[in-house]
């Protein structure tokens, strides 16, 4: 009897990760590797094939040349209690941790970290099986969308070094560190404006972004050397029922008046923030397209003249990231 071919599928495939000592350098045997939950991804290096430019030779074309590596793509992740809080040091750097094991963590994150951390990341298909290595992979963007339903995902967009083939056997391993999975939900979302909640808030979504700049450099692989840090930048935007005057008078006033914006979920006793402390509206236009309730829509800016653009403050009951 003929045996069916064992094919790979995205229920059975896994995500491990390990912070990198060396960027781009696989951590050797012997040190941790995390799995971690992830709704999709399209992480992966591609290198193009370049078109021969010879003349001379006839009208067949001839062979082709290997082109530069490119590794980048999103990695989305849910927005969860325990598991968030790497991809947060991976954006963000290392975080002040704070609190027992009796009264749970408080960890805080900031933007603006002259250095940032890389990490590797294994895409694993057990079935085949067939493993691969994301190395020097470095956070670029993060997005986050705010609804009264759905799952609370966050789609992050890597930059990475190069792709390492493990063929059939996992770098991680087999018994890799697992850590239970909390969501936050969707319906436990909120959003305030300097400290008291805003009201009629219908959707909201913000992008964090390192402004990764590839360190593109001439080497033998083909491959870029690294990716810095630019100039870190939150934006996003609020959609308002047109209810009060209040955010469109702060939009309005010349120069316009900075405030601060908090975006927060709860689940059980775990808390997630982001707080941005000074945020610019501009003024908005107000359509009506119909006999439905008329909205507003600020597409938001954040500064950090006056200190971090970004502040995360994620509280769980792990000790340490």
């Amino acid at each position: 009897m003929a045996v069916a071919p064992t094919r790979a599928r995205g229920a059975n495939a896994r995500v491990l990760n390990v912070f990198e000592a060396t960027p781009g350098v696989v951590p050797a045997a012997g040190v941790a590797w995390h799995a971690v939950p992830f709704v999709s991804h399209t992480l992966g290096e591609e290198r193009p094939l370049e078109e021969d430019d010879l003349l001379g030779q006839g009208r067949e074309m001839q062979d082709p040349t290997e082109g530069v590596a490119t590794n980048d793509g999103d990695l989305v992740v849910p927005v969860d209690a325990r598991n968030f809080g790497r991809w947060l040091k991976l954006f963000f750097g290392d975080p002040v941790t704070t609190g027992t094991a009796q009264d749970g963590y408080t960890h805080t994150f900031k933007s603006g970290a002259q250095t940032l951390p890389s990490m590797s990341i294994e895409i694993g298909s057990p079935e085949v099986p067939a493993y691969s290595v994301n190395r020097g992979a470095r956070g670029n963007t993060m997005r986050v969308q705010l609804a009264r339903s759905g799952k609370l995902n966050a789609t992050l967009g890597l930059i990475c070094i190069g792709e390492t083939d493990g063929g059939n056997a996992s770098v991680g391993g087999n018994n890799p560190t697992k850590l239970p999975t909390t969501r936050f939900p969707s319906a436990t979302g909120s959003v305030k404006r300097n400290g008291q909640v805003l009201g009629s808030v219908v959707g909201a979504s913000f992008t964090f972004s390192n402004q990764l700049e590839k360190v593109e450099t001439i080497q033998e692989d083909g491959r870029i050397e690294d990716s810095d840090p630019g100039m870190a930048m939150m934006t996003g935007d609020l959609t308002i029922k047109f209810a009060t005057r209040d955010l469109l008078a702060a939009a309005s006033t010349s120069p316009p008046t900075p405030m601060e914006i908090t975006f927060g979920w709860k689940v059980g006793d775990f808390v997630l923030l982001f707080t941005l402390p000074r945020v610019f509206l501009p003024k908005p236009k107000r359509p009506i397209s119909g006999p439905g309730g008329i909205q507003a829509q600020f597409n938001f800016q954040t500064s950090g003249a006056s200190g971090n653009a970004v502040i995360v403050t994620l509280k769980n009951d792990k000790d340490a990231y």
